[in-house]
Protein backbone atom coordinates (compact mmCIF):
# COMPACT_ATOMS: atom_id res chain seq x y z
CA UNK A 1 0.00 0.00 0.00
CA UNK A 2 2.79 2.29 0.87
CA UNK A 3 4.30 1.74 -2.54
CA UNK A 4 0.94 2.42 -4.20
CA UNK A 5 0.50 5.59 -2.15
CA UNK A 6 4.00 6.82 -2.94
CA UNK A 7 3.52 5.96 -6.61
CA UNK A 8 0.23 7.85 -6.66
CA UNK A 9 1.63 10.89 -4.91
CA UNK A 10 5.03 11.02 -6.57
CA UNK A 11 4.38 9.78 -10.13
CA UNK A 12 0.73 9.22 -10.97
CA UNK A 13 -0.83 12.50 -9.75
CA UNK A 14 1.86 14.78 -11.22
CA UNK A 15 1.71 12.80 -14.47
CA UNK A 16 -2.08 13.16 -14.58
CA UNK A 17 -1.76 16.90 -13.94
CA UNK A 18 0.82 17.25 -16.73
CA UNK A 19 -1.34 15.20 -19.09
CA UNK A 20 -4.43 17.23 -18.16
CA UNK A 21 -2.50 20.48 -18.63
CA UNK A 22 -1.17 19.27 -22.00
CA UNK A 23 -4.69 18.22 -23.05
CA UNK A 24 -6.05 21.65 -22.02
CA UNK A 25 -3.30 23.44 -23.89
CA UNK A 26 -3.80 21.28 -26.98
CA UNK A 27 -7.56 21.63 -26.95
CA UNK A 28 -7.22 25.33 -26.17
CA UNK A 29 -4.83 25.75 -29.09
CA UNK A 30 -7.26 23.90 -31.35
CA UNK A 31 -10.14 26.08 -30.15
CA UNK A 32 -8.03 29.21 -30.61
CA UNK A 33 -7.02 28.10 -34.10
CA UNK A 34 -10.68 27.41 -34.92
CA UNK A 35 -11.58 30.86 -33.63
CA UNK A 36 -8.76 32.37 -35.68
CA UNK A 37 -9.96 30.52 -38.78
CA UNK A 38 -13.51 31.71 -38.16
CA UNK A 39 -12.27 35.29 -37.72
CA UNK A 40 -10.21 35.00 -40.91
CA UNK A 41 -13.26 33.65 -42.73
CA UNK A 42 -15.31 36.57 -41.44
CA UNK A 43 -12.63 39.07 -42.53
CA UNK A 44 -12.43 37.35 -45.93
CA UNK A 45 -16.19 37.58 -46.34
CA UNK A 46 -16.11 41.23 -45.29
CA UNK A 47 -13.26 41.90 -47.74
CA UNK A 48 -15.14 40.17 -50.55
CA UNK A 49 -18.28 42.19 -49.74
CA UNK A 50 -16.30 45.44 -49.79
CA UNK A 51 -14.70 44.37 -53.06
CA UNK A 52 -18.13 43.70 -54.60
CA UNK A 53 -19.35 47.08 -53.36
CA UNK A 54 -16.26 48.81 -54.78
CA UNK A 55 -16.76 47.10 -58.14
CA UNK A 56 -20.41 48.10 -58.15
CA UNK A 57 -19.46 51.69 -57.33
CA UNK A 58 -16.90 51.71 -60.14
CA UNK A 59 -19.48 50.29 -62.54
CA UNK A 60 -22.01 52.94 -61.50
CA UNK A 61 -19.41 55.69 -61.97
CA UNK A 62 -18.45 54.34 -65.40
CA UNK A 63 -22.11 54.12 -66.39
CA UNK A 64 -22.69 57.69 -65.22
CA UNK A 65 -19.68 58.90 -67.23
CA UNK A 66 -20.88 56.96 -70.26
CA UNK A 67 -24.35 58.47 -69.95
CA UNK A 68 -22.84 61.95 -69.57
CA UNK A 69 -20.70 61.38 -72.67
CA UNK A 70 -23.71 60.15 -74.65
CA UNK A 71 -25.74 63.13 -73.48
CA UNK A 72 -22.92 65.52 -74.33
CA UNK A 73 -22.55 63.94 -77.78
CA UNK A 74 -26.30 64.15 -78.35
CA UNK A 75 -26.35 67.80 -77.27
CA UNK A 76 -23.42 68.59 -79.57
CA UNK A 77 -25.13 66.85 -82.48
CA UNK A 78 -28.38 68.69 -81.85
CA UNK A 79 -26.52 71.99 -81.60
CA UNK A 80 -24.63 71.29 -84.83
CA UNK A 81 -27.86 70.25 -86.53
CA UNK A 82 -29.57 73.46 -85.39
CA UNK A 83 -26.66 75.61 -86.58
CA UNK A 84 -26.59 73.80 -89.93
CA UNK A 85 -30.34 74.32 -90.32
CA UNK A 86 -29.92 78.02 -89.51
CA UNK A 87 -27.11 78.28 -92.06
CA UNK A 88 -29.28 76.54 -94.67
CA UNK A 89 -32.13 78.93 -93.97
CA UNK A 90 -29.78 81.93 -94.14
CA UNK A 91 -28.32 80.64 -97.41
CA UNK A 92 -31.83 80.12 -98.84
CA UNK A 93 -32.76 83.66 -97.87
CA UNK A 94 -29.56 85.03 -99.42
CA UNK A 95 -30.12 83.02 -102.60
CA UNK A 96 -33.69 84.27 -102.81
CA UNK A 97 -32.49 87.87 -102.38
CA UNK A 98 -29.83 87.35 -105.05
CA UNK A 99 -32.43 85.80 -107.38
CA UNK A 100 -34.80 88.73 -106.84
CA UNK A 101 -31.99 91.19 -107.44
CA UNK A 102 -30.90 89.31 -110.56
CA UNK A 103 -34.48 89.15 -111.85
CA UNK A 104 -34.91 92.89 -111.31
CA UNK A 105 -31.59 93.59 -113.03
CA UNK A 106 -32.43 91.23 -115.90
CA UNK A 107 -35.86 92.79 -116.36
CA UNK A 108 -34.28 96.26 -116.52
CA UNK A 109 -31.66 95.00 -118.98
CA UNK A 110 -34.31 93.23 -121.03
CA UNK A 111 -36.35 96.44 -121.11
CA UNK A 112 -33.37 98.52 -122.22
CA UNK A 113 -32.28 95.89 -124.77
CA UNK A 114 -35.82 95.72 -126.14
CA UNK A 115 -35.89 99.49 -126.52
CA UNK A 116 -32.44 99.43 -128.13
CA UNK A 117 -33.56 96.72 -130.58
CA UNK A 118 -36.74 98.59 -131.39
CA UNK A 119 -34.82 101.83 -131.86
CA UNK A 120 -32.28 100.19 -134.17
CA UNK A 121 -34.89 98.32 -136.14
CA UNK A 122 -37.25 101.28 -136.44
CA UNK A 123 -34.55 103.93 -136.98
CA UNK A 124 -33.61 102.78 -140.50
CA UNK A 125 -37.31 102.45 -141.37
CA UNK A 126 -37.99 106.01 -140.23
CA UNK A 127 -34.93 107.29 -142.03
CA UNK A 128 -36.21 105.69 -145.25
CA UNK A 129 -39.60 107.37 -145.02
Amino acid sequence: MLLYGLYTVIVHNPLQRVLAERRNKTEGAIERSRADVAAADARTAEYEQKLREARAAIFRAQEARRQAAVQSRTNAMNEARTKAQEQVETAKTDIEKDRSTAETGLEAQAQSLAQEIIRRVLAPAEAAR
